[in-house]
């Protein structure tokens, strides 16, 4: 049981920092629309504000990357999340209001449905690529 834990602990730890990071998005997403700005926008400022959060809180935290290389590091990371935040999860909020529009009216109900599902997306998105790419471990 231990050894399970221990194998996956860079997972639970990501899910961490994932619910911290998806709350920052969240909650200045709706307050931002809240406030009478457009969704797209409004999304892509609540992402940008998390990203910077996810970075350092990803490579400290989650993969614990002693790599000094932050720039590069970063540069990647910005990449593979840029595309998750403000490709697939634009995509998938407008499909899932799309679907939805004919049968739940409620905007911010639509709103909510997109994102969670586009924030799913990029989660699995995020985490292969970032293990992967980002903070892959060296021999």
């Amino acid at each position: 049981m231990h050894e399970q834990i221990k194998k996956h602990a860079d997972k639970l730890r990501f899910a961490i920092i994932g619910g911290l990071n998806t709350a920052i998005d969240f909650v200045i997403l709706f307050v931002l629309v809240a406030l009478g700005l457009p969704t797209i926008p409004s999304n892509i400022a609540s992402t940008s504000t998390a990203l910077v959060f996810s970075f350092f809180a990803n490579k400290t935290f989650t993969f614990k990357d002693g790599n000094k290389s932050t720039r590069k590091q970063f540069g990647l990371f910005l990449l593979i999340t840029l595309t998750g935040l403000w490709i697939l999860q634009p995509i998938v909020i407008e499909g899932t209001r799309f679907i939805t529009d004919s049968f739940i009216t409620n905007s911010f109900i639509v709103l909510f449905i997109g994102k969670v599902l586009a924030t799913m997306v990029t989660l699995v998105w995020n985490y292969l690529l970032y293990k992967k790419y980002v903070f892959k471990k060296t021999a």
